[in-house]
């Protein structure tokens, strides 16, 4: 997908874009109030009150990089969905001193900030552009990985979509820790805690006053409401929260959650990370790339990192926490020789602690793109151009559901079927997803230096439960696009058509990818292959905890953003206690 037409911004958006120019040094506090009373949205005192705040911000962070110190209370390597919740709690509710290591550059780009034009991320200079190993499982392709390189990780360069998860997912980490706080019930406690929904009123499941602003999508294509039309007319029954009691349950179809506000995306970091950065105790480090852990023993002591083109070390009085994501977590583990002993020989690492399941158990959602319609009459997309989404069971027996198809306002096909199918730009897609795979990867290194690239193993759609759960999927997306609710939105099917047997798995293995959802290779548990206890403590090591994606056992059903923002939330609470 690409970008699309957009709409002038309004004063609101205005406001936000100079207050992120301001707070990172782009413009004077005079200027500032120059052009923030241009807008309308804001009077002078309020202006000039912004102006003393946020220029607060950018003078202290220039001050703390300029004078980096040479030991921090706490260490957080990476800035997305769990370490902005980390590093932003920890400053402000504690005197403790914050150093974050963010790779990437800074998020106030049009390209992060306008949801429509979120595609442009990938393959950018914001993307780490990974890419999985070519696997005959898809017909020898090879899918890329996309994962955030800059502040805010993947909630700045992906879709937005605020998704819990089910139920059964945290119930079940919390039996693989033996850790009731991961259970469900208290884990909601957690999602009302943060949220500040705006949309349909559930005081038993849905929070208001957080932090964190989501809404059901604003003003939807007329397309996306008919989804759910077309959903029920097939058995699936559409809810008003996608958040709510459908997923308690057998699943449902709904309009999607969002992290828009304003016409503009709201990242992790801007409801964590921004209103401490005038504080003294943190420090926001971008273009910082950390290297290796250092280490006295099993006893980690600080990190090694480059920036601006030196190699430089910071110690950490307290703890290190990891949250690089589900691919440079397990490699930055590997290169200081935690992780699985064999394979760190055989790269030439020197073991300091033989952890077998680092890098293992490796899993991603499949997005499949996809079933394609042609507009009779072609409709601009609207938010971030995937308005409607369902969860349901491809098999019955299952406890939770299996499949999560989107509803994608533009056409959306894989580098095969793009050329074979050829859809014309006014078309729409439903994109078939599978969100409980049975498949799992690996990450592995190919070297003992932390420039060395990484070979990850995705392991799509290895199993033939997932290429039986996902031609099922394609087959469903088939049915409600060609029911009567879509009718009024499609002059012809494009792809796939009719297929069956092995020409469906076919299909199937040309359309695969993925939802850019990595995680799980430093799973939580108790078993030989975990890498982290229910306290997020990295087993065996002192002085060393993640909080990403990796430590999910099992990737949690829909988009994981929410989910990792829970593992960061509860680092926060143990650390601080």
């Amino acid at each position: 997908m690409g970008p699309f037409n957009i709409n002038p911004l309004e004063a609101g958006d205005r406001l936000n874009l100079l207050e992120a120019a301001l707070v990172h040094g782009r413009l004077s506090r005079r200027r500032f109030i120059q052009l923030a009373l241009a807008t309308g949205a804001v009077t002078l005192a309020g202006a000039e009150a912004r102006a003393q705040d946020l220029g607060d911000a950018a003078i202290t962070q220039r001050y703390n990089a300029q004078a980096l110190q040479a030991s921090y209370d706490y260490i957080v390597v990476g800035s997305g969905s769990g370490g902005a919740v980390v590093a932003g709690r920890l400053a402000a509710e504690t005197d403790a001193s914050v150093l974050v290591l963010e790779a990437g550059d800074s998020d106030q780009l049009d390209a992060v900030l306008n949801p429509l034009l979120w595609p442009t991320n990938i393959r950018s200079e914001r993307d780490w552009g990974y890419s999985a190993e070519a696997s005959d499982a898809v017909n020898g392709r090879s899918l890329i990985l996309p994962m955030g390189k800059v502040v805010g990780g993947g909630s700045s360069i992906n879709v937005m979509i605020w998704a819990r998860g089910h139920k059964n997912d945290f119930d079940f980490w919390a039996a693989e820790t033996g850790d009731d706080a991961w259970a469900y019930d208290n884990v909601l406690e957690i999602y009302k805690r943060i949220e500040d929904w705006h949309g349909p009123a559930d005081a038993t499941r849905r929070g208001t006053g957080g932090r964190l602003f989501m809404q059901e999508v604003p003003d939807p294509n007329p397309i996306a409401p008919a989804f759910l039309t077309a959903c029920e007319s097939v058995g699936i029954p559409a809810y008003a929260d996608m958040n709510g009691e459908m997923m308690e349950g057998e699943g449902g179809a709904a309009l999607a959650n969002v992290r828009i506000r304003d016409g503009q995306r709201r990242n992790i970091p801007s409801d964590y990370l921004w209103e401490t950065l005038r504080r003294p105790n943190i420090t926001l480090l971008t273009g910082a790339e950390v290297q290796t852990l250092e280490m006295d023993g099993t006893h980690v002591t600080g990190v090694t990192f480059t920036y601006r083109g030196e190699t430089r070390t910071a110690s950490a009085g307290t703890r290190v926490v990891l949250s690089a994501g589900a691919i440079n977590t397990p490699r930055i583990l590997m290169t200081s020789g935690i992780g699985p002993a064999a394979h760190l020989a055989e790269v030439g690492i020197e073991v300091r602690h033989d952890l077998p399941g680092v890098g293992q158990n490796f899993q991603d959602h499949i997005l499949a793109a996809g079933c394609v319609w042609e507009y009779k009459t072609p409709l601009p997309p609207k938010n971030s151009a995937a308005e409607a989404t369902f969860f349901w069971k491809s098999d019955s027996a299952l406890d939770t559901p299996d499949m999560q198809p989107f509803q994608i306002e533009v056409p959306y096909a894989s580098e095969v079927h793009g050329p074979a199918f050829a859809p014309p730009a006014g078309s729409w897609t439903i994109a078939p997803g599978i969100v409980r795979p049975h498949s799992t990867g690996e990450v592995r290194l190919t070297g003992a230096q932390p420039g060395d690239p990484v070979a990850i193993d995705g392991g799509f759609l290895r199993e033939e439960a997932d290429l039986r759960a996902l031609t099922h999927c394609i087959e469903l997306c088939r049915e409600i696009g060609n029911s009567g609710p879509m009718a009024d939105f499609v002059k012809r099917e494009v792809m796939p058509g009719a297929l069956d047997g092995d020409a469906l798995r076919d299909f199937a293995r040309n359309a695969a990818g993925t939802y850019f959802h990595e995680s799980c290779t430093c799973k939580m548990g108790r078993d030989e292959m975990a890498v982290v206890d229910g306290q997020l403590s990295v087993h065996g090591i002192e002085g060393l905890s993640i909080a990403d994606a990796s430590v999910m056992p099992r990737v949690s059903t829909g988009n994981t953003m929410a989910p990792t923002v829970i593992i960061g939330e509860r680092m926060a609470d143990i650390l601080i206690g």
